[in-house]
């Protein structure tokens, strides 16, 4: 039995044929022991895929020598985790942790994103990040019971897609304690950018992207 409704799935569908333009790929990085999400993000994962043909699932399990190079070249340090790609292109954001819950909008918003080639930002926003001084690295902690957090989640993918300067980490906070412990995570969203900058809540466009680049 799958995970999503027959409804969801027709809505889904209608969703990706209105809004997807080109083929993309979904990167998976699993692992087979340690692994408490890894099987129900797949079967999430092969559900999504098998709606759309133009949406190609590449799984990588890290205990197969021939899968060690994408772990390496993806800089994976966890598992689960996702990214989605085109043409071999990396837009240098990642999802770490299972997308259920009102986290499922975040893949489906991924795969739309990099398919249709369009961040769907802002001009201003596109002007602020067109030529920044240095790179940004952004964490996004987020929990799947949080309604707040895919709007966080989401933006901080856009501005990575829109900016080779800028990386985004969506985090699901319970998954990875330690991480969340390591930056003080007691309410989600929760965003942290270059280490210097942090603040919670789903900012608005202009707001989130104001604090973000603080961290210059």
């Amino acid at each position: 039995m799958g995970l999503l409704r027959e409804e969801d799935k027709a809505q889904i569908k209608e969703m990706f044929n209105s809004r997807m333009k080109d083929p993309v790929n979904i990167e998976f990085f699993t692992g087979a022991s340690g692994c408490e999400y890894c099987a129900d993000t797949l079967m999430i994962l092969k559900e999504v895929s098998d709606l759309d043909d133009r949406i190609n699932l590449v799984v990588h399990e890290k205990e197969k020598e021939e899968h060690r190079l994408a772990f390496s070249k993806f800089e994976i340090d966890k598992v689960p985790a996702l990214t989605v790609t085109k043409n071999g292109t990396d837009f240098g954001f990642r999802y770490f942790g299972i997308p259920s819950g009102y986290e499922f909008s975040t893949l489906l918003e991924d795969i739309i994103l990099v398919s249709s080639d369009n961040p769907e930002l802002s001009q201003d926003t596109l002007s602020k990040i067109s030529n920044l001084p240095k790179d940004i690295f952004i964490y996004v902690f987020i929990t799947p019971t949080c309604p707040y957090c895919p709007r966080a989640a989401i933006l901080s993918h856009k501005l990575a897609f829109a900016s080779d300067k800028i990386k985004s980490h969506v985090i699901e906070a319970i998954e990875f304690p330690a991480l969340s412990d390591r930056y003080g995570v007691s309410a989600v969203p929760k965003i942290v950018a270059n280490d210097k900058v942090q603040f919670e809540g789903a900012l608005p466009e202009e707001d989130f992207v104001a604090r973000i680049l603080e961290a210059l």
